[in-house]
Order: structure tokens, then sequence, then C-alpha cells
């Protein structure tokens, strides 16, 4: 095997990654929306040693050193090119809540592989698509790691020679989401898990109607999102790991808001169709949560209309 190259000390690399929300009801593994909250992280090369600085989610829990998520997937992302860190010191300030169907493990992926690459020489950079194509695989599929890429709807597949694609819509500008993000998480596995491997074809060509629907509703028609963001294939199944949150979601979508879980949750979020609805969505949420046995978090996060942000020190 030829042996690493080694990157200099001295280049700092700076990302920004948005929160993403998947599925969005019935999209599932398809659709995600990129939402205005971020994990900034900053990475820079040093002679020897892996270190990481975490403020905010995780500060307490995750490694400090070279078994970091990003510092362990930057130097594997690396060593495909034939390049080495020797060291690096990582400075993160993490927003995005773990394991709370946000999207957590996917902006650390977007963060590990975009900073890699801009690490890279310019001639050796990876392309758009196949930053898509190693982030996808690493989080096992695209919904979340494509709307981090680009901002805004990503809608994605994978064809039939298994390539990832993905296409960018712009949402329609009234959409403001609405987040109620409770403090017990729940693992995608676990979520994962209660999925019957079999649905009945009347479900998945109502479901697959639905999402149809969906891209027209976020996109040019917001007044049908409330049918548009119904969902046959995964939400309902769920709800043994997070009873709470499919109580909310309902309870949400009784009154007439485009409520659904956010990814595989628990967190619920409700598309308003503007920042006043969305005050009055909040101050609903707020009011259906009073009685829970855990605490919640209510925040209204605007659409963010651009994806991750790379910026190189030398």
């Amino acid at each position: 095997m030829p042996r690493l190259r080694t990157l200099e000390p001295g280049t700092t690399v700076r990302v920004t990654v948005p929160a993403t929300s998947a599925n969005l009801g019935p999209g599932f593994d398809t659709m995600g929306l990129a939402l205005s909250l971020f994990d900034d992280v900053e990475a820079r090369t040093v002679e020897k040693g892996f270190r990481a600085e975490i403020t905010g989610e995780g500060a307490k829990t995750l490694p400090t050193d070279g078994r970091h998520l990003v510092i362990s997937q930057v130097r594997t992302h690396l060593a495909r090119f034939g390049w080495d860190a020797p060291g690096l010191t990582l400075t993160a300030h993490n927003r995005i809540p773990h394991s709370r169907g946000l999207g957590s493990s996917a902006a650390a992926y977007v963060t590990a592989v975009l900073i890699a690459n801009a690490l890279l020489p310019a001639e050796e950079q990876a392309s758009a698509d196949e930053l898509l194509q190693y982030t996808a695989s690493l989080e096992g599929h695209p919904d979340n790691v494509a709307p981090a890429l680009t901002g805004g709807l990503a809608v994605s597949w994978a064809d039939d020679a298994d390539h990832y694609r993905t296409v960018r819509i712009a949402p329609h500008a009234s959409i403001t989401p609405v987040v109620a993000i409770p403090e017990l998480p729940l693992s995608t596995e676990t979520a994962r898990g209660l999925l019957p491997q079999q649905v009945n074809h009347s479900q998945a060509a109502a479901n697959a109607g639905r999402a149809a629907l969906l891209t027209h509703a976020l996109s040019e028609d917001p007044s049908v999102l409330l049918p548009a963001t119904r969902d046959l294939l995964h939400q309902d199944f769920r709800e043994p790991a997070m009873p709470e949150s499919l109580a909310l979601m309902n309870a949400l979508r009784a009154e007439g808001k485009a409520a659904v879980v956010s990814g595989a949750g628990p967190t619920v979020m409700a598309l308003a169709v503007s920042p006043i609805e969305a005050e009055s969505v909040r101050d609903t949420i707020s009011a259906h949560i009073q009685s829970s046995t855990q605490r919640w978090t209510v925040e209204i996060l605007p659409v963010a209309t651009e994806g991750a942000k790379v910026e190189v020190f030398r």
C-alpha cells in the first residue's frame, strides 16, 4: 500500500452546516428540508495529536480525542485520496440536538467530509456529486445529507446503479417550520426497527400520491400542506417508541396544522404558512405539552435556503 502523504500544519477549515428534517410525512427516506439551526466546526492541522473542544450539544458526552466522529471521518476521507493529517485540533459548537430527528449525524458526516475535502489540494478535491455519494453512504440514505449540502428542500433517490441523485427545490417563501424537541433522545435504529417489512399495495399507492402532492405543496401551494403531509408508511408504526410525540402530532393535525414526525423522531415539526401563524403554532404546541412527563423545547426554525458553508484559512 502506498505511503500516505502528510498534510502541512497551519491550515484551518471552518464549516457551518444546517439541521435537517427528513421524511416530512410521506416522503420516507427521500425528502428533507434544511432548517436554520447550525453546527459550527473549525478544524486546524497541527504537527501531531488529535483534540476536540466541544461546546453545546454533546459537550459532556462526546469523545475529545481521535475517536471523535468528525476527526475520525476526516482522516478516513483523507486516506481515500492518499493523505494523512498527523494532527488535528477541532473546535465544535453544536446546536443541533443529538438523536432527536434533526439530522445531527448527517451534519457530522457532512462536516467531516467537507473539512477533509477542503484540506486536499484543489486538483484532488471531490466534486459535488462525489460528496453526495460519500456522505449518503456514511449515513445510509441521502434524505438528510442532501439538504444539509444544498439547503432548501431536497428530493433524493438512488438510480438503477445504486447511484444517489438529488434535486434541490426552492420551498415556498411563506413556509415557516416550528419544531417541538423533547428532552429524551431516540435512536434511529430503534425507530426504524419498529417498521414492518411489508405494507399493502393500497397503502403504498396512497403514500406515493401524498408524497407527490407534498412536493407541490412545499413549493407552489402551501394551502394543501395538511393532506400532503399525511403518512401511511412509518409514523404510526413508530408510536410505541414515542407515544407523546405521536399524540402531539395527531392533536396538531386534528386542529388543522400540518404536523409530522421529524426524521425518525422524536421531534415533531409543524409547517406554518407565515411567521405570524408560526407564532400561533408555537403557542398551541406549548399549551399541548404543559402536562407532558418530559421537558420540551419549542422553536421557530425558518428554512435554511443555503446548505453547508466552507471557509479555508491558510
